[in-house]
């Protein structure tokens, strides 16, 4: 007998469940916007020198023709004496065009992007402890707060040093979003319920990156966009009170009358009012003895490597993380590469993971998530590769190519996603998915950078992010498989029914 027993007898998944789920996952419309920003925010517009008159026009017309295009002449990289012109059809304003992140400084382009990561990264490590210690509810509140607020501030900056200072504090609260609403979803949900509801989360998540492309397009600037995607975040503060705190969480940190509470709540809105007088605190106590007694011990992140089995499956899930994130942002942050239109390439990008997704959730429930997990990352590796075969010429093979890619990687992270929950203990549940996140954040964080390479050797970022992708693949066999497994709430379950 263990909590999963006593979710069935509240109802199993019931309206409540439909409806935390479906209020968790509501701002994840909008969390596909924070990461994939940057490809609107720093979007770089046709621009060329300013010409100060029409007698240095004439001038430069006669030494050069060619100095007048944008983009891919001389004009581009040599210093403009009297500044830069941007064109104001594909974008009206970016940082790009606001701070002159062009000729000498256009790496200041990406540092953004890699400053944004190293928030999130910074975040992982943050909340993922502190909701072990504080809870999953709280965090979460304060982390809609933050981002709220200082996301929409991001939209006042003067200077790109504040934008960039905004934009790693937003990605903090990036971090603590997606960490506590994974677990407040995974710690209300059956066993036999989690791969449904670990989907139909990612959705949202997707839809979000379609929602993105007609946000951006409809804006096009920076500022405005910032606070399009930022401030609907204060609304999702405000219903956020109304989430019940995990009950696991709180029976294993001493609060079973809260627990208890929270269980009759679930009871009488699934329908089940007579549970409230058959559960008691002795019912409740009885059923989680086990995980009391090991609650009574403080567990740190050196607890996700003290054990043989808990040290496996760290060190596995972290190069699946790394290699998943690695690869997707290698292939999502750099839409302008493939002359098509910004736009039609985001939605494009996000369409494909609808059916990415469906094919997961199909594997997750009958090939389980070991085999899943390992065929996505092999799979997307495999398309990466063979890119680097197909001609510059034929950019329409490319394209398809570079979205099949993503599609895949998508779908990596659509499974390990639910296979980090399902393989930490609730003890440490909290601290595993941080520590497995913040690995993540490495790889996006190192993506851009691999993508600057290019200059040098063209093929060199699919030679990285593919062989990456396949050496995980083969790693994530080692994992064991939690497909109808109970989930583990102590050191000690773990060991019992994930060792193979």
């Amino acid at each position: 007998m263990g909590f999963a027993d006593l979710l069935n007898d509240v109802g199993g998944f019931g309206r409540f469940q439909w409806i935390h789920v479906a209020l968790l996952s509501i701002p994840s419309l909008l969390m596909a916007s924070q990461n994939l920003l940057n490809n609107f925010t720093a979007g770089v517009p046709g621009h060329y020198c300013k010409i100060p008159n029409i007698t240095a026009l004439w001038h430069l017309l006669h030494q050069n023709a060619s100095h007048a295009e944008s983009n891919t002449t001389d004009a581009e990289t040599e210093t403009c004496q009297d500044g830069w012109t941007y064109e104001r059809t594909e974008f009206i304003s970016t940082i790009v065009s606001e701070w002159d992140l062009v000729c000498k400084l256009r790496s200041l382009k990406q540092m953004s992007q890699t400053i944004y990561m190293g928030g999130v990264l910074a975040g992982a490590i943050i909340f993922g402890g502190l909701s072990d210690r504080f809870g999953r509810k709280a965090l979460l509140i304060w982390s809609y707060f933050q981002l709220a607020l200082l996301g929409s501030f991001t939209a006042l900056s003067p200077s790109y040093l504040a934008y960039c200072t905004f934009r790693f504090l937003t990605g903090m609260s990036v971090s603590g979003v997606i960490l506590n609403a994974a677990s407040l979803k995974v710690e209300w949900i059956p066993t036999e319920n989690r791969t449904l509801v670990g989907t139909i989360s990612s959705f949202f998540f997707t839809f979000g990156q379609v929602l993105l492309a007609g946000v951006a397009y409809s804006l096009k600037d920076w500022r405005y966009l910032h606070v399009a995607v930022c401030s609907p975040f204060f609304i999702f503060f405000l219903y956020s009170w109304w989430y019940s705190e995990s009950a696991r969480w709180l029976v294993l940190n001493g609060r079973s009358d809260e627990a208890l509470k929270q269980l009759h709540h679930v009871a009488r809105i699934n329908g089940r009012p007579e549970m409230t007088k058959k559960i008691t605190l002795e019912v409740l106590q009885s059923h989680m003895r086990k995980e009391i007694e090991s609650s009574k011990t403080v567990y740190t992140a050196y607890d996700l490597l003290r054990t043989p089995v808990m040290r496996k499956i760290s060190m596995c899930i972290v190069a699946v993380w790394f290699s998943t994130s690695f690869a997707y942002y290698g292939l999502a942050m750099d839409l302008q590469k493939f002359g098509v239109n910004i736009y039609v390439m985001q939605i494009i990008f996000g369409a494909v993971d609808f059916p990415a997704k469906l094919v997961a959730l199909g594997m997750l429930s009958f090939f389980g998530r070991r085999m899943t997990q390992a065929s996505c990352l092999l799979a997307s590796g495999a398309v990466i590769f063979a890119n680097i075969f197909v001609p510059k010429d034929m950019q329409m093979v490319r394209t398809t190519l570079a979205v099949l890619g993503k599609g895949f990687t998508s779908s990596s992270f659509t499974c390990v996603y639910l296979y980090t929950g399902e393989l930490y203990p609730t003890v440490i549940r909290q601290t595993g998915m941080g520590f497995a996140s913040m690995m993540a954040r490495v790889g996006s964080m190192a993506a851009p950078a691999v993508l600057i390479l290019d200059e040098l050797f063209p093929a060199f970022p699919s030679i990285v992010y593919g062989g990456s992708a396949v050496v995980a693949g083969i790693i994530a066999f080692l994992l064991p498989e939690t497909l109808d497994v109970p989930l583990p709430d102590t050191v000690e379950d773990s060991y019992l029914h994930l060792r193979d």
